[in-house]
């Protein structure tokens, strides 16, 4: 982005001691700033501000290019550049002429296309044929490129109809060429869903009856039906482009970083709604229009959210679906470009590259390597930047305020926090450390993989041994190295895979989950003398709470295939070293395969509990702990008093939304009549000597038992406890933000175009469970969620 300063300048600059170089200007302060921290809005328009005032030229190029170098396709921006360049002096027309090829390539902005028409009629004054007909392509061409946008209709069409209207008269030749050009403008205008369509609608109406009113019916008639859909799509239109922000805003935009809050997900859900309605062909335009389709899409993602690696990656599978390839690439390179840390960008870049390589004879993969080394780099900078914040804040103790910002917010958001102390903050930075360490692994373990399939197990263990010298490399990097030559070497596989095993142990011996890890391998390959060597050196080194796993892996092992004095003696240790588990669990993990516990659904009723909710929803399921609850039990009767709802006791269930059979109303118990279902009335006497009763408002308010409806009552004596649940646990913030964004494509029109693939990755949230990209399989796929041994 800006030039390195030389070494020597950096420290002499650092240095507050020496006074004989005067210290930094605003300019050359912000500059280092954005250096450290490119994603920061209010810096950038800070340090525009401060070139713009200097008034000096070189200063503004310098910023406005770094700026646009950031932040790409800023249309507010480029105006202001282009404006800066223009109103210097005359000789810089080549100038601006070079920058607006340059943003007119890929631009999707309706203002800078009008920028780029006016600058056409402003050096091209004089009215001539020549200059008329330059004017006419340049909006020929923006028209092209622009034409189909909703706020294209007054910024550009109204215009060019207007400059249509305002040739001169000529012969009778150049009279009906002119007409033919302006009713071809307008019956393209009329047809497409423009701010202006109902106006233009007009204006071609009352051009048409001018000329001839027998043709101009039958014009109209014929472009009813498409003014029509472009009128109710232009309604719709609306209403999915409200609240993206895609109107115009004062001054410079530049989007933040995203932090992934609820206001953002709605903002991404409504986005991703907008086009999936777009490439769902709301005009039901012909296959023979299918290029009006796919430039109308495109058109609308490229004005899509730049943060959002999700949307980038709908454009490629969109364009890819169409066959749009070169397009599908071009959309992938600006999202790196914009995203220059995501994943799923990545994956699909160096994928899309891989399979271009492999149609080759002659096969060349070093821009595969080196997006993968690029990717990596970048995530290794962030790791140590959040390593030394972390370190920083552990020695000190407190929060320092020259942090620099963290690119996706999500750490800024947490400083800025008035209500975080330094404990806190320092905790949070080991969170995100671990987490971010992880994404740093997987990273590796794709690099290594693409390297084995494409280049041969030889340059897989050449990447291995690069991510074996980083110190940010976690322990999956080494499993997923020795699982890969178990698989795949055959000669000695088994062997390269230990050792690389046993060389991880030095770096993670620590680590339960690489021990657990390394401990199953040994048992899965029948190393029994090394998997008791490895389980009998690291059991010690580790919490019960943290050696859970491996003390169940080795006795799952023990039980399953030694003797009953090993497994006698593997249960005596674990009693020991886990007193809170009662002896029929552990004596029932001894008997368990498979997952498949046949003492706790036999013996303990869990099976029959799942038999009778399975049979019977409505009836409650006995728990084994908890008995069978009797309605006529004094207690269960004075719990449902507690509520103030009768019900029917006439059944053992029975539910009171169902009338009785014999229609009659249930009479109560005899000595209950006087007192529930008659009221007592004082005679005249007693009325004459009670005093008259005090105001309402003074009257002290009766304490009313709180009920439930007897629907509601029937329904919890229903429900069985929670411990008998044994189907799947949902993430409910997962759930609703899933329910809030979904995209829910209309069935009320006929779509033409082919629809677009599933989409099936789904970017998560930081610090949310990984999304399980498999069906659910009921309620038998997995282990019991409840506690099936007290």
């Amino acid at each position: 982005m800006f030039e390195t300063l030389p070494e020597a300048t950096i420290k002499i600059q650092a240095s507050p001691a020496d006074e004989s170089f005067p210290p930094p200007s605003d300019f050359d302060a912000l500059k280092a700033r954005l250096k450290e921290s490119p994603h920061d809005p209010e810096s950038w328009k800070r340090f525009i501000d401060v070139a713009e005032s200097s008034g000096n030229g070189f200063q503004i190029r310098e910023a406005y290019e770094a700026l646009l170098k950031q932040y790409p396709n800023t249309a507010s921006a480029q105006i202001a550049y282009l404006k800066h360049v223009l109103n210097r002096r005359v000789s810089m027309t080549t100038d601006v002429e070079q920058l607006l090829k340059r943003f007119l390539r890929t631009s999707p902005s309706v203002e800078l296309w009008r920028f780029y028409l006016d600058y056409v009629l402003r050096v091209n004054v004089t009215p001539s044929p020549t200059t008329r007909e330059t004017v006419r392509k340049s909006y020929d061409y923006a028209l092209s490129r622009i034409g189909y946008d909703r706020d294209s209709g007054s910024a550009i069409w109204a215009s060019y109809i207007q400059f249509l209207r305002n040739a001169p008269e000529g012969s009778t030749w150049d009279n009906q060429q002119k007409m033919d050009a302006i009713r071809k403008a307008q019956n393209q205008a009329v047809q497409l869903p423009l701010d202006n369509v109902d106006q233009l609608w007009a204006q071609l109406e009352s051009y048409e009856t001018s000329l001839n009113k027998t043709t101009a019916k039958k014009i109209m008639t014929d472009l009813s039906p498409a003014h029509m859909q472009a009128h109710t799509v232009l309604r719709q239109l609306n209403i999915h482009l409200q609240g993206l922000g895609t109107s115009n805003t004062n001054g410079i935009f530049l989007p933040a970083p995203p932090t992934f809050s609820a206001t953002e997900r709605q903002l991404i859900g409504r986005w991703k709604s907008y086009l999936k309605w777009e490439e769902g062909n709301p005009l039901e335009l012909e296959e023979k229009d299918r290029a009006t389709l796919v430039a109308r899409v495109e058109h609308a993602y490229r004005k899509a959210v730049s943060y959002y690696s999700e949307i980038w990656f709908m454009a490629y599978t969109w364009c890819t679906s169409v066959g749009r390839n070169a397009e599908a690439l071009s959309f992938l390179r600006s999202g790196l470009e914009a995203n220059p840390e995501s994943f799923v960008l990545t994956y699909a870049y160096v994928e899309l590259l891989e399979k271009t390589e492999l149609k080759k004879d002659q096969r060349d993969f070093s821009a595969v390597h080196s997006v993968y080394e690029r990717f990596i780099g970048g995530l290794r900078a962030h790791l140590a930047r959040l390593t030394e914040l972390a370190a920083q804040l552990d020695a000190t103790g407190k929060a320092s305020t020259e942090e620099p910002k963290d690119e996706n917010g999500s750490l800024e958001a947490i400083r800025t926090n008035p209500g975080t102390t330094a404990p806190d903050l320092n905790s949070r930075y080991q969170a995100e450390l671990i987490e971010r360490k992880r994404h740093y692994a997987n990273a590796w373990i794709a690099y290594m993989r693409f390297a084995r399939r494409t280049q041969g197990q030889t340059t897989c263990r050449e990447t291995f041994s690069k991510a074996r010298k980083d110190e940010y490399v976690g322990w999956e990097v080494y499993e997923a190295a020795a699982l890969t030559e178990y698989r795949c070497n055959s000669e000695d596989g088994r062997l390269v895979a230990s050792r690389i095993f046993e060389t991880g142990m030095k770096k993670f011996g620590t680590d339960a989950s690489y021990v657990l890890s390394h401990l199953n391998f040994l048992l899965t390959v029948n190393d029994e003398n090394n998997a008791r060597a490895l389980f009998e050196g690291v059991i010690g080194t580790f919490t019960p709470a943290k050696a859970k796993l491996i003390w169940e892996r080795w006795s799952r092992s023990q039980y399953q295939y030694d003797d009953l004095e090993a497994a006698l003696e593997i249960e005596r240790r674990m009693a020991e070293t886990y007193p809170g588990d009662t002896p029929i669990k552990r004596f029932a993990q001894r008997h368990t395969y498979h997952q498949t516990d046949a003492i706790a659904a036999v013996d303990l009723g869990v099976m029959k509990n799942k038999k009778k909710s399975v049979a019977n929803p409505g009836t409650f399921a006995n728990h084994s702990s908890y008995p069978p609850l009797d309605r006529n039990d004094p207690l269960v009767a004075s719990t449902r008093n507690t509520v103030s709802v009768k019900l029917n006791e006439d059944g053992p269930a029975a539910n009171p939304s169902v009338p009785n059979s014999n229609n009659k109303r249930p009479l109560p118990p005899p000595e209950c009549i006087p007192t529930a279902y008659k009221r007592h009335r004082p005679d005249e006497r007693e009325r004459r000597r009670s005093p008259p009763p005090p105001p309402r408002r003074d009257r002290p308010k009766e304490e009313k038992p709180i009920g439930l409806p007897a629907v509601l009552s029937w329904f919890v004596t229903q429900l069985p406890p929670p411990e008998t649940f044994d189907g799947p646990v949902f993430d409910t913030d997962n759930l609703m933000d899933t329910i809030r964004t979904a995209v829910i494509p209309s069935s009320t029109r006929h779509v033409r175009s082919p629809p677009p693939p599933p989409q099936k990755y789904r970017s998560a949230g930081s610090g949310r469970h990984s999304p399980d990209y498999g069906p659910y399989q009921g309620p038998q796929s997995g282990p019991l969620r409840g506690r099936r041994y007290p």
